[in-house]
């Protein structure tokens, strides 16, 4: 089977470049030459065909993603802290506890105690 990058990576800008320099892609188990038109019509065709398929394949993906945030499914990590020990977290800041310190007690990173104190929804 012949591959192909997506076009929107570097291989999509190099037939032009290529065919600048006088460069020719031979495919022997293909019968694939750039050398010629019909070589180089067929690779055009393939790339656009790769192109397609790549686009295909987001836009399915993208669907599924939508289908399933309509049913209620939610993505990413699920939460370390519950909502009991979030609040026990925000009760801690404010009574001035470090954040190094709730970090070790919690065993949080530093971004992740910050989103905790910070995320309006957590509470």
């Amino acid at each position: 089977m012949f591959g192909f990058y997506p076009l929107k990576s570097k291989f999509a800008t190099e037939p032009a470049e290529l065919h600048r320099k006088q460069v020719h892609l031979q495919v022997l188990d293909q019968h694939l030459d750039t050398s010629d038109a019909t070589g180089r019509l067929l690779f055009h065709m393939l790339g656009a065909i790769a192109q397609f398929e790549t686009e295909l394949r987001a836009e399915r993906q993208m669907d599924g993603i939508q289908k399933a945030k309509e049913q209620g499914v939610r993505f990413g990590r699920t939460r370390l802290l519950n909502t009991k020990q979030i609040g026990e977290l925000r009760q801690r800041r404010q009574q001035r506890v470090l954040i190094k310190t709730l970090m070790h007690d919690y065993h949080l990173s530093k971004a992740s105690v910050y989103r905790y104190l910070n995320d309006s929804c957590a509470s």
